[in-house]
């Protein structure tokens, strides 16, 4: 727990400046983050990184992320979707350069992984650019979210949620989460009242609700890749906490959305 607390800060205190500050840097921050996240996808089925569909993966991850129109001003609007376009149709590209061990099977999966993590980090950068309130209200729905179920489930947990994809997860849990997410998000919006523009203030809590339960099934759905490749952690860049997708699993399918729902 030392350690989790020790590299927690650590990691906020790098983070918290590009995310505050916003623009150019953070973008490409989380764009390199985004091709770390596909890395650690890469590892897990055990691929090899810096290979043909590696690296064309993790650019396709960034290139999604990162809203290329905004600095290119020749490029298409949806110039980050195109260029993603592009980069999948050259991993397809290799089922005919290599067809002799590469198919479509095994060209989706870096495709499907560049997808999984770029969709998420895209949706943060667009809600940094819609402001820092929006990315703030994500946050603490995520932090609040695991906090009160890992508390509340360690104290009142009895059932099991879904012990085949993460065994100490208990539905005594996930419902404390879900409050703890709910009560968190009530105090937020009463110190920020445009945080859920264009919702009222009534529907936005029905709405936190939901974005707690898909920040759970973003951390099952890591949990379960994790466990089908046999592997505890996606990774080791933060010690004590793992991976980018241990620490952004839950935000990858929030943001998404909260898009959905025009918070940005």
């Amino acid at each position: 727990m030392k350690e989790r607390i020790i590299w927690g800060a650590i990691a906020l205190a790098i983070f918290l400046p590009f995310l505050y500050f916003g623009g150019l840097p953070f973008q490409l921050l989380i764009g390199i983050l985004a091709m770390i996240g596909v890395s650690e996808m890469l590892k897990m089925r055990r691929l090899e990184i810096f290979s043909f569909e590696g690296v064309l993966a993790m650019l396709a991850a960034f290139v999604l992320t990162v809203p290329l129109d905004n600095y290119l001003g020749f490029l298409p609007v949806d110039a980050s979707f195109s260029a993603y376009s592009i980069l999948v149709l050259l991993i397809l590209a290799g089922t005919v350069l290599n067809s002799s061990r590469y198919s479509f099977e095994e060209a989706a999966f870096p495709i499907a992984a560049s997808l999984y993590v770029g969709i998420g980090f895209q949706n943060l950068i667009n809600a940094r650019i819609a402001g820092f309130d929006k990315v703030l209200l994500a946050l603490f729905i995520v932090w609040a979210t695991d906090s009160g179920a890992y508390f509340i489930g360690r104290r009142f947990g009895q059932h099991k949620l879904l012990p085949a994809v993460s065994p100490n997860k208990t539905i005594e849990g996930s419902l404390g989460g879900i409050l703890s997410a709910v009560v968190v998000a009530f105090v937020f919006m009463l110190v920020d009242k445009s945080v859920y523009a264009p919702h009222n203030f009534i529907v936005m809590l029905f709405l936190v609700v939901l974005f707690s339960i898909f920040g759970q099934f973003g951390d099952l759905v890591e949990s379960s890749i994790k466990r089908r490749y046999g592997v505890k952690d996606s990774g080791k860049l933060i010690p004590g906490h793992g991976g980018i997708l241990d620490r952004f699993d839950s935000m990858i399918f929030v943001f998404p959305i909260m898009h959905f729902f025009g918070l940005f």
